[in-house]
């Protein structure tokens, strides 16, 4: 009787250490699941941006960006985008990314995006600007999540911050700009009292040539900088410009306006196009052109439309630095 009892004892210890493991288990399982439950949403994060709040799930790796200078932007960042808008000047890329754009598709143009091309390539982050795209959107949005800068205009840095926080990448992002603004410290000292010196900005197109101001591209490195910009040229841009502080547009007889201690002047010309190569050569040979004092003291200097405006990023910004470098310290 002892020894059944024993026994029975023994078979029911055994079947509640089975139950309790068994328990234990199911509860670690859990555990475990509840931790990669929670592992999962701390991956996902919200970015404020020009059309609401974008909630993206995980740090993203498929990412297809809009914007000419927002593809500088993430190659900056060691990001290589899987579709990117062509860029303005070159086939389909700017000379200086070209090498690092390969295999990139392309989705189109800044002003025309190909919304079937951005869902075939299943991106994870579409980024664009709401200047160039607002009316596709909500497409946009319905096949990825997408964050959209305001507008572009010549300060660059502030589009900048928001596509590192897009890609989850704040930290890669302030090195990129620590270093722009280091880049900017070395030239100024390398110019030395050349800062001190009124700089003017021309560019010329088919049917169109410009004063480049202040809130352009190259205008906002100037100021950086610390160049000073022609006193005759303020008059220019008034409250009746149409193009505000970015830039205004002259006739020939407005070139005496042009004048600086330095003249930096370029041409946009897609494909060659012969129109404004044609234009560039009209004005530079033009009498009151030759007569400006920059040009007579050997000034006046004919620079890359793609580098000192068009391109408009970061990497475009640190090759118009070596610009100045080499010209005003050869």
């Amino acid at each position: 009787m002892k020894k059944t009892s024993k026994l029975l004892f023994s078979i029911v210890a055994i079947l509640m250490l089975a139950v309790i493991a068994a328990c234990g288990n199911g509860d670690s399982k859990e555990a475990s699941k509840e931790k990669k439950e929670s592992s999962t949403e701390s991956q996902s994060y919200k970015v404020e941006h020009a059309m609401g709040t974008a909630e993206i799930p995980k740090k993203p790796e498929r990412v297809v960006v809009l914007t000419n200078e927002g593809t500088e932007a993430l190659l900056a960042m060691g990001l290589k985008p899987v579709g990117a808008v062509q860029s303005w000047l070159g086939d389909p890329w700017y000379d200086h990314i070209k090498d690092e754009m390969k295999d990139v598709e392309v989705v189109g143009t800044e002003s025309e995006v190909n919304v079937e091309k951005i869902a075939a390539l299943q991106p994870d982050l579409i980024i664009g600007n709401k200047l160039r795209q607002e009316a596709i959107y909500d497409k946009l949005n319905q096949i990825a999540p997408t964050v959209f800068s305001e507008t572009l205009r010549g300060d660059w840095q502030e589009n900048f911050k928001l596509y590192a926080k897009a890609i989850d990448r704040e930290e890669e992002g302030q090195k990129v700009l620590d270093d722009f603004n280091n880049h900017v410290e070395e030239v100024k000292q390398k110019l030395g009292d050349q800062v001190n010196q009124e700089v003017s900005v021309v560019r010329f197109m088919a049917g169109v040539t410009r004063i480049y101001w202040k809130d352009s591209f190259s205008g906002v490195i100037f100021d950086q900088i610390g160049f000073k910009r022609p006193a005759q040229q303020e008059k220019l841009f008034t409250d009746a410009n149409k193009l505000g502080d970015l830039a205004v547009e002259v006739g020939k007889e407005q070139i005496p306006e042009m004048d600086g201690d330095i003249i930096f002047y370029f041409t946009y010309a897609p494909q060659g196009d012969k129109e404004a190569l044609q234009a560039e050569k009209e004005w530079t040979n033009d009498p009151l052109w030759k007569n400006l004092n920059a040009v007579k003291n050997g000034k006046a200097y004919k620079v890359d439309d793609a580098i000192w405006n068009t391109a408009g990023g970061v990497l475009a910004a640190n090759h118009m630095l070596d610009d100045l470098e080499k010209l005003l310290t050869q």
